[in-house]
């Protein structure tokens, strides 16, 4: 008896959201690769629904058009895709470092968390434990 994953799947149709978004801008594309309750969640706790977190994508994309994206890793596992990313704003914008963590379901994305931080920035917080001044 075999078994089949359905990882390759996950990590093609994550592949397929994000690169029709980077480099087309065109959010429409992403909308029908969303589940209808897709959830997206922030670092500070907060969530948005499809719409909201759509309308939010609609407006990034203006001050980040041309933004350049490097994914560093993309690893797959059940019904999770986990990317590991580095982006530069155009014209010798910040760097930042991104992980993007996506839940799958019937072959739509239903969650994403995301965590970004300035890369310039990483250092001073590899000791967040620390009290300040330290």
């Amino acid at each position: 008896m075999t078994t089949q994953s359905t990882t390759p799947d996950n990590k093609t149709i994550l592949q397929r959201a994000l690169s029709a978004l980077v480099e087309t801008g065109d959010v429409d594309a992403l909308a029908p690769l969303l589940s209808d309750g897709f959830v997206h969640h922030r670092p500070d706790g907060t969530s948005s629904t499809k719409a909201r977190w759509l309308d939010a994508v609609r407006t990034a994309l203006v001050p980040l058009a041309g933004m350049r994206v490097e994914v560093r890793h993309l690893l797959a596992e059940g019904d999770h895709v986990v990317m590991h990313s580095r982006r530069w704003l155009p014209e010798g914008g910040p760097e930042i470092t991104v992980v993007d963590i996506w839940r799958l379901d019937g072959g739509l994305i239903a969650e994403g968390w995301e965590i970004i931080e300035p890369t310039a920035q990483a250092r001073a917080h590899l000791t967040w434990w620390e009290p300040a001044g330290r």
